[in-house]
């Protein structure tokens, strides 16, 4: 059994950290493989493995994809994953995390459940871009557009499945994945989803005409933009990497053909997850 370990995390306590997890991985017959940048940073490229691209992972055969940080980190891992249908564990070892569910302390009494398939997976959908030339078209979170290097507003055509929706006026528009819900799309007042659906949100960011609301749509639909603005270009943002896509040039976004697994804990829910990490309940009152 193979696992890869990926974090974006270089300092003294990661490395020892992550000397301490490889060593019990190592104890069950587990040999980890990790990032090269990784390995290289904290002396461990002449020790273990390494991976730098999809190809290696599947070359390595990985079965399991441990992503150290916060959510950041297993957005990223997705450029690696891919279509391989890797499970990915989250430890969180940032701040809020509502992907990274294990806590450092936590996944060690974890690691066993983990490798013996005992702990469920969630299926989470990721979208898609077409119609610009990037070099990886999809997002687990969401695809954003908004404004550059001007501080007027945009304006977007949308339609869904070719029937005209609306024309947005503001500083951009989000439309993100269930997974997104609790991101971006969150603080512009989009609503929180559940990651068993099978939609879209498409969520203005501040909208000139107020009465404009966020929206829900079947994934299985073909959404399709296009940007007006005084300047010639426009920022895409898929997760955490951001574009300058040209104005007037059509873009359209559909859900992708594979989906990214996500290990979860047995003892906490995606709505225990909300509680905790919104503080739900926490006043006076309760």
């Amino acid at each position: 059994m193979k696992a890869a370990i990926y974090t974006q995390k270089r300092d003294l306590d990661t490395f020892l950290y992550l000397s301490k997890f490889i060593s019990e991985l190592n104890k069950r017959g587990v040999t980890a493989v990790l990032h090269s940048n990784t390995a290289e940073e904290l002396q461990f490229s002449k020790v273990f493995p390494t991976f730098s691209n999809t190809e290696d992972l599947k070359r390595e055969n990985i079965d399991y994809f441990f992503s150290f940080g916060g959510d950041g980190t297993i957005l990223n891992a997705l450029i690696f994953v891919q279509d391989l249908n890797i499970p990915v564990v989250g430890v969180n070892t940032g701040r809020l995390g509502f992907l990274a569910s294990f806590t450092k302390e936590e996944i060690f009494g974890n690691i066993d459940k983990v490798l013996n398939n005992e702990l469920s997976i969630t299926q989470r959908s990721v979208i898609k871009v077409n119609g610009v030339d990037i070099d990886f078209p999809y997002a687990l979170n969401d695809i954003t557009i908004s404004r550059k290097e001007t501080t007027s507003m945009i304006t977007v055509h949308s339609y869904i499945d070719d029937e005209f929706l609306n024309v947005f006026w503001g500083d951009g528009l989000i439309v993100s994945t269930p997974t997104g819900s609790t991101a971006y799309s969150l603080s512009c007042g989009g609503p929180i989803i559940t990651p068993i659906n099978d939609i879209f949100a498409i969520t203005p960011i501040a909208p000139h005409n107020l009465n404009v609301r966020p929206l829900i749509v079947k994934d299985d639909v073909k959404i399709k933009l296009k940007v007006e603005s005084r300047v010639p270009q426009y920022s895409l943002s898929l997760d955490s990497r951001l574009y300058h896509i040209k104005t007037l040039e059509d873009i359209t976004l559909e859900r992708a053909p594979f989906t990214l697994a996500l290990v979860q804990p047995d003892d906490i829910s995606f709505f225990e997850t909300i509680r905790q990490k919104l503080l739900w309940g926490n006043d006076k009152r309760n």
